[in-house]
């Protein structure tokens, strides 16, 4: 009776570990998807990270012009005009 048992256990374990394995393959549709759905993802972070590093680029730009101006301003004044 307990062979009987450990055999049946055994069998549905093993059907049970099998089902998921044949259930991750993927098809060549659902792997275009995925793919796709990445890549969209992809461009995606990269225009909002182009995106921020432009507009730092210009608040730095912006900045340096400031402080040329001041500077600029700075020296005429000593020179006393």
């Amino acid at each position: 009776m307990k062979r009987l048992l450990a055999l049946a256990l055994l069998i549905i374990c093993s059907l049970a570990a099998a089902v998921p394995a044949s259930a991750q393959r993927m098809t060549p549709e659902e792997n275009a998807r995925r793919s796709s759905k990445a890549a969209k993802q992809q461009s995606k972070m990269l225009k909002k990270a182009n995106k921020k590093q432009a507009k730092t680029a210009k608040k730095y730009a912006k900045q340096q012009a400031k402080a040329n101006k001041k500077a600029n301003r700075d020296l005429q004044q000593r020179r006393g005009h």
